[in-house]
């Protein structure tokens, strides 16, 4: 019995480390970086400025869309060379009326295309838009984007270059948040962006492959449009990221150009922001699922079998599941073993802790600007109560100290008891967190939400906050839910340099 109870016990303890594998694969993920230069595409470009198709689907855009086409049509790119393909979904606003204005303002340069059925998801819009590009040759590279994004001048020119290279699918850019003013989620939103997009596509551009391209800036060169088929895929809510997969499956690179900026506005409220990641984290689901085929199986010719590839890739999307079952493990292991736990525990929270100082200070230096106007939220990331848990961890004897104080301050007595049940609440706060910051999008639609909703989402963590959401997309795929295509409510807030 003994030898079973001691096998049980560092089975929970590997349990828990678990956990910390994600964290590890972080680590490596951001060292990768500095090979970036090593790896980058440059050599083979040269100024390219082929005609372009941009295709735009819109529904209920009349806030954003008349910008963005002024912007597009002032790209530093020939302007014979681009035609710009708004796909009108049933628009229910004055969304036909703003393109028409523009298409009169821009003779021959805006086309509008009308469906008078919508509501089938952005990859169905799309799918109607190529159908026409496609119908002449005219068309020798075709940009996919989003009403809403605002493209720098130079950022088109820089994607076409890449393509120069026959070798080269199709080139993705740095999307950055731009909405002003920018609140706190904003804000939040701005710091992932670096993390997801400067910093993990230089990685996977070591790696050699791409997790997916950009949905508001994708851009495809005929040849690749023509291989897959002429259309987008419709079976997921991941289009993108099936365009991705299916571009490098059939051996041709996707690239992330990182000087390439566009701007996006992107959610403002918790259930908004929660409607769209449930989107993105269901379709990364299915994702895995269509390609269960290749994960962990290199490949000749693409990268997205490789075991590298795979530890990224499903590091992300297990996050969740390992923090439940750590908690778990520790909770358990608080009843059989107390000291055992609260080892383990230390050992996970020091790995943490040195991943989130590395990690932290890395991202806020490959953007600077960025950084300057997120690193509030980039301290916050984790939520206040894993920070006050990765400070204590780090320093351990001031921690006791000061919370021995504050304790004998507040009129408590400090006992064995008490400090047991801080331990077993910490073991069981590794996941309720992400219930914390659920909470902040359930108490956003009611009084004192707007209020409330951020305070529960600052103090359980924004990433956390992420967690959940996967966590809803394992449930609603279990469910086997219907799959729609909730659009985001775009407002026009994007303010981005001339």
């Amino acid at each position: 019995m003994t030898q079973v109870r001691l096998g049980f016990e560092w089975l929970l303890v590997a349990l828990v480390l678990l956990a910390a594998v994600p964290m590890l694969v972080a680590n490596v993920q951001f060292l990768l970086i500095g090979l970036h230069f090593r790896r980058l595409h440059y050599a083979q470009c040269r100024p390219y400025f082929p005609r372009t198709a941009i295709l735009i689907p819109a529904w209920n855009e009349a806030a954003v869309v008349g910008a963005s086409i002024d912007r597009l049509l002032r790209l530093d790119f020939p302007r014979e060379s681009l035609r710009i393909f708004v796909v009108d979904d049933a628009s229910t606003d004055a969304t036909p009326e703003v393109i028409q204005a523009k298409a009169a303002q821009y003779p021959g340069s805006i086309v509008h295309l009308r469906r008078d059925k919508g509501g089938e998801g952005k990859a169905a819009t799309l799918n109607h838009g190529l159908a026409v590009i496609l119908a002449d040759d005219w068309m020798q590279a075709i940009l996919i984007m989003d009403a809403d994004v605002i493209y720098v001048p130079s950022a088109l020119r820089r994607m076409t270059q890449h393509l120069a290279d026959p070798g080269v699918g199709s080139v993705t850019a740095y999307i950055k948040e731009g909405s002003q003013p920018a609140n706190w989620l904003a804000r939040f939103i701005g710091y992932e962006y670096i993390t997801a997009q400067a910093a993990a596509r230089r990685s996977q551009v070591v790696l050699g492959v791409i997790a997916c391209l950009a949905g508001g800036a994708q851009l495809h060169s005929r040849e690749n449009i023509e291989a897959l088929g002429g259309r987008i895929d419709t079976a997921t809510l991941a289009e993108d990221t099936v365009t991705t997969f299916e571009t490098q499956i059939a051996g041709r690179r996707a690239i992330f150009e990182p000087h390439a900026t566009v701007w996006s506005e992107e959610p403002a409220g918790i259930a908004s922001l929660w409607k769209q990641r449930l989107r993105w984290a269901r379709g990364n689901v299915q994702v895995t699922r269509r390609y269960r085929h290749i994960w962990f199986r290199p490949q000749l010719g693409n990268a997205l079998g490789s075991i590298r590839f795979g530890m990224m890739w499903f590091s992300i999307l297990l996050l969740p599941m390992l923090m439940v079952m750590a908690s778990g493990s520790l909770v358990t292991l608080y009843f059989i073993d107390y000291r055992l736990g609260g080892a383990t525990f230390h050992m996970l929270w020091l790995a943490g802790a040195i991943t989130y100082l590395f990690l932290t200070f890395f991202t806020l230096l490959i953007d600077p600007a960025a950084g300057r106007r997120t690193w509030k939220e980039a301290v916050l990331f984790p939520g206040t109560v894993n920070l006050i848990i990765l400070m204590t961890t780090l320093l351990p004897g001031l921690a006791s100290w000061l919370g021995h104080h504050m304790m004998l301050a507040a009129g408590f007595a400090v006992t064995p008891g008490w400090l047991r049940g801080i331990q077993l609440s910490l073991y069981i706060w590794l996941a309720a967190c992400m219930g914390v910051a659920y909470l902040g999008k359930v108490c956003e639609s009611r009084p004192l939400g707007r209020v409330l909703g951020p305070v529960l989402v600052y103090i359980g963590g924004y990433g956390p906050l992420l967690c959940a959401v996967t966590m809803a997309a394992y449930l609603r795929e279990f469910q086997h839910a219907e799959m729609r295509w909730d659009k985001t409510e775009k407002t026009g807030k994007v303010a981005a340099p001339a």
